[in-house]
């Protein structure tokens, strides 16, 4: 039964990777942890003079190499004069060159966020009057493409290798410490320091390109990998290369020399194993948590020990998971898993999990502030699922721990009939439960007749039927360990859990590339209030839904109107996509009519600046009241619709 079961089940896991490959492969370009709250001057202004710097602020402090903040003028060319340097607080600023004429200039920005991801954006302002300008506004490549996707790829890499080298080595040390000599967990422990270091310099070259040019030529750029080097996440990922070379003679030692000693020489080797273990454990994990959400934020300094807390906590349920499962179904006849190392396993797990839990309930408040963020926000949305996975886990263990209970009774059982056997005068009084000891008793006791004097007289043929006896007896064994119900039932839990946990393991790496609720609903709170402060000096700010029904023909228009007085204003008109992306149109049109007083509608094409921006100056508005301006967009030859809203004007 198990046999038919067993392709299925393994079907279930692959199924279940191929899941948390399309997560982690369609999550897009790594959401900015830092937001852009405010800059001088503002998106879309329109200034008399040319001002001496720009000046951007961010919800959180960044890092702003060479380059990193430009402006362009209108023809574009460089109008910044170099490295931009901190204003004040989490405010950066790059200077001018001095005479620039009057025109469209457009603000790039590329920096890394303290968390160690990258943000990008673009906006333009104009200095005495807007004009047409060749440079585009789109925000710049960074963190995307083919470099982003193989920099995520790595990411879930190296967290895979992580859990296993570590899970799988206090499974051994904590658990089964006969795993030691075993093939197959020694296999999952080395593919998990291989995969974990190959990752490691993965990133370490990718790194670059992720944060600047998002261009796969870039990565064995020797300039930029001297540039990552330098920075906080470089000292990180070199720092875990380190203690990875510690980590391969932990894995030397733990599967060489320990196994040949006997129990009162191995267990003084534990002590040493253990203390070195932790000591490179807690450092790889801290590799993560000096450089990612935990580094950055309030609270930082319990933020990281809680954050190592939380990666050892995963690593230990998780990668004890995976040696549990590999000695289930590759354990050798001889050496077989008992059920007093299952059950110290259920120990260590039922630990990680309360760790887990309390870690996470810190974790949790700090990344999202409020219960809002758990659904407002993308990080929010992702931290749901990772809770409904864990709960699942936690109830696919439970069951596991009712086959532990079980297969410990058995064996129990055959422990009290194997003594029995012992002390019983002949063979044929043992029970009949014991018929499988009284067989391999009875092999032996032909083996040793045939080595004595029952032997063919042939060496070789007395050596080679040894052997055959041997293979049967071990196939024997094998086949009898296989065909227990208990032993059966567990493997099929442990597997489902495994299934649960690469899922699990996927969301976790696209939290950590999702900007945090806290984030983003302060950055939301910051743009608000600057709105308000806008509004409450007389400018007045709409946005418009439209829909004009063709292929690709949603989005969202912005119109400001400064300072909305009677007189003369300046109107600007930006456009937008559903994804906050700027949305270039064939025309849009304006038209203002006060009804109360039978005026209008007054039109008004203004022109077109940069990518989904349009401005008028001067528009006249002959009376206060409360006007409708209508708004005209089309998006093809055939596809147009005009929505409109009304606003309080003078």
């Amino acid at each position: 039964m198990s046999q038919s079961i067993a392709p299925r089940l393994r079907s279930l896991v692959l199924l279940l990777a191929a899941v948390a490959g399309a997560l982690l492969l369609s999550g897009g370009p790594a959401s900015a942890h830092a937001a852009l709250t405010g800059s001088d001057p503002r998106q879309g202004a329109v200034v008399e003079r040319a001002p001496s710097q720009v000046s951007l602020t961010f919800s959180e402090p960044v890092s702003t190499p060479e380059g990193s903040l430009r402006v362009l003028d209108p023809k574009g060319e460089r109008a910044d004069t170099g490295t931009p340097g901190n204003v004040s607080g989490n405010t950066y600023a790059v200077k001018l060159h001095s005479g620039l004429p009057d025109g469209t200039y457009t603000v790039t920005y590329q920096v890394v966020s303290a968390d160690s991801h990258p943000i990008a954006g673009a906006f333009t302002f104009s200095i005495g009057a807007p004009s047409a300008t060749s440079v585009s506004a789109d925000a710049p490549d960074s963190g995307g493409g083919a470099v982003g996707t193989l920099y995520g790829i790595g990411r879930y890499v190296s967290y895979a290798g992580f859990v296993l080298l570590v899970g799988g080595s206090a499974f051994v040390l904590g658990c089964w410490s006969h795993g030691s000599g075993v093939r197959a967990v020694q296999r999952l422990v080395v593919s998990g320091w291989v995969a974990l270091t190959a990752a490691t310099l993965g990133l370490l070259l990718l790194r670059g390109a992720y944060t600047t040019t998002g261009k796969l030529g870039d990565v064995f750029d020797l300039d930029l990998l001297g540039d990552v080097l330098q920075t906080k996440t470089g000292a990180a990922l070199v720092s875990r290369l380190l203690l990875l070379a510690a980590a391969a003679l932990f894995i030397a030692v733990l599967f060489g020399a320990y196994d040949k000693r006997d129990e009162e020489e191995k267990r003084d080797l534990t002590f040493g194993l253990t203390v070195g273990g932790v000591v490179v454990a807690a450092g790889l994990a801290a590799s993560w948590a000096m450089s990612e959400h935990a580094s950055a934020g309030i609270q930082t300094g319990i933020a990281m020990p809680v954050d190592v807390v939380h990666l050892l906590a995963v690593a230990a349920w998780l990668g004890g998971l995976c040696a549990l499962l590999a000695a289930l179904y590759r354990a050798p006849a001889d050496t077989p898993l008992d059920g007093a190392a299952v059950r110290r396993f259920s120990r260590v797990a039922f630990l990680s999990v309360v760790a887990l839990v309390v870690t996470g309930v810190y974790q949790s408040w700090r990344q999202l502030g409020s219960w809002n963020a758990f659904t407002d926000t993308r990080y929010g949305q992702l931290l749901l699922v990772k809770l409904g996975l864990v709960a699942v886990l936690v109830g696919v263990a439970w069951v596991s721990r009712r086959w532990t209970g079980r297969l410990a009774e058995v064996a129990v059982t055959a422990t009290a009939r194997k003594r029995e056997k012992v002390g019983a005068p002949t063979s044929s009084s043992a029970p009949s439960g014991s018929s499988t000891a009284g067989n391999g008793s009875r092999a032996a006791e032909k083996g040793a007749a045939s080595g004595s004097g029952g032997g063919t007289g042939d060496a070789k043929r007395d050596a080679q039927l040894a052997r055959q006896r041997a293979a049967t007896d071990t196939a024997t064994r094998k086949r009898l360990r296989d065909a227990d119900p208990q032993r059966s039932g567990l493997r099929r839990s442990v597997l489902a859990e495994a299934g649960v946990a690469v899922v699990l393991l996927a969301v976790t790496t696209a939290l950590t590339s999702t900007e945090p609720g806290r984030t983003v609903l302060e950055a939301e709170a910051a743009t608000a209030a600057a709105a308000e402060q806008r509004s409450a000096t007389g400018a007045v700010t709409l946005e418009l839904p439209f829909d004009t029904g063709g292929e690709d023909g949603q989005g969202v228009v912005r119109l400001e109107i400064d300072p909305a007085r009677v007189g003369a204003n300046e109107v600007h008109v930006y456009g937008e996509r559903p994804n906050g992306r700027a949305f270039d149109v064939p025309e849009v049109k304006l038209a203002f009519t006060l009804k109360s007083e039978d005026i209008g509608p007054l039109p008004l094409v203004p022109d077109h600046i940069t990518t989904g921006h349009w401005s008028a100056n001067g528009v006249q508005i002959p009376m206060a009241g409360e006007w409708e301006i209508a708004v005209t967009v089309r998006t093809s030859d055939i596809d147009q619709v005009t929505v409109s809203k009304n606003a309080q004007i003078g």
